[in-house]
């Protein structure tokens, strides 16, 4: 009986040739070049790593070939577009977020959306198995943890058979995860090698002169930290908006949900004095990634741009989904006395 039950229910660089084919020569520096304001550990040099500690973790992935890719993308941009550095970084992670992320994203919201649609069918199943368990136990004479196991067991077989039947695995909405966080990282290292002088990069000391100047408003130097703490404040503050739209989005939330969100409630909160510690370059880059992050989610809750994506409708969805939101912010941090 029970086993019927599944039947039922079922990279090229032409350009710039910035790879030589041994280790850059460092110029001499220059009365012109004033000293780095940045701490101690930001200037670390992973240009002259010698033997003893070329394995260091960090070492070699400031040296690996994602962080190399990643820096010759900054230096195509920066060429291309012919922008001051504050430009070409922000030009950089739109085009990156946009291209990659974006598609990404809209995948996740279209996994899950299926996922969300299996549901009403799960609890069907559930139902029935439980009572066909029940029957069996009684007929076999299993105990309740037996028929507890039985039943868990069987469970999980039909809703995987479920998610294979519609293609839409919850893990697969984790790609976005998988490719987005590593790209943050590649990214702030490369940033960081190119604000140190410390990358392998034939333009690298060039490069850091010219971020040293490449800045605009109160960050003109994009190698020095922002003491006005402007950027870091502005990371903590966009990074717990997106936080709060999820969370006033998820109604009901469970317990694991629920201290996930107060986790990434304190991750926001402590980027602030991180980003404080990191040349400005760095923290521009996570503020134009933050931002993009924000207009991400607020443009993946327009239902045309999910029918756009054909994301399926689910019982969730709402036809004004940004009055909505704003309603629930209001009733939540505004009107609360």
């Amino acid at each position: 009986m029970l086993c019927r039950l599944s039947v039922r229910w079922l990279r090229p660089r032409p350009a710039l040739h910035l790879r030589g084919l041994g280790p850059p020569v460092a110029p001499a520096p220059t009365g012109g070049v004033k000293p780095s304001t940045l701490p101690l550990w930001a200037v670390a040099s992973v240009s002259a790593v010698g033997p003893s500690d070329a394995g260091g973790w960090y070492e070699a992935l400031a040296t690996s070939a994602p962080v190399q890719g990643a820096e010759d993308v900054l230096l195509f941009a920066h060429t291309a577009s012919g922008l001051p550095w504050w430009g070409s970084i922000l030009l950089t992670t739109v085009a990156l977020r946009g291209a990659v992320t974006l598609p990404l994203a809209a995948y996740q919201h279209y996994i899950l959306a299926k996922v969300e649609n299996l549901q009403p069918e799960i609890k069907n199943i559930a139902r029935h198995l439980n009572q066909d368990v029940a029957v069996r136990a009684n007929q076999l004479g299993w105990s309740k943890r037996a028929a507890r196991l039985t039943y868990l067991k069987t469970m999980r077989r039909l809703v995987s058979e479920l998610y294979v039947r519609d293609n839409c695995h919850p893990f697969k909405a984790t790609v976005l995860v998988w490719i987005q966080l590593p790209m943050w990282i590649f990214m702030s290292v490369a940033l960081r090698n190119f604000s140190t002088g410390a990358t392998h990069s034939e333009a690298g000391f060039s490069v850091q002169e010219h971020l040293a100047t490449g800045g605009v408003l109160w960050f003109p130097d994009l190698t020095a930290l922002d003491s006005t703490w402007i950027l870091p404040v502005s990371i903590g503050v966009i990074n717990l908006l997106i936080v709060e739209i999820f969370a006033l989005q998820k109604i009901g939330m469970s317990r694991f949900q629920t201290y996930i969100t107060y986790f990434v409630r304190a991750v926001s909160v402590l980027m602030i004095p991180i980003a404080a510690t990191v040349p400005s370059s760095i923290v521009l880059y996570w503020l134009c990634s933050s931002l993009m992050g924000l207009s991400q989610n607020l443009l993946l809750r327009s239902p045309r741009f999910r029918q756009l994506c054909r994301i399926p409708l689910t019982k969730s969805d709402s036809d004004t989904p940004y009055k909505d939101l704003f309603a629930a912010f209001y009733a939540k941090f505004i009107s609360r006395k």
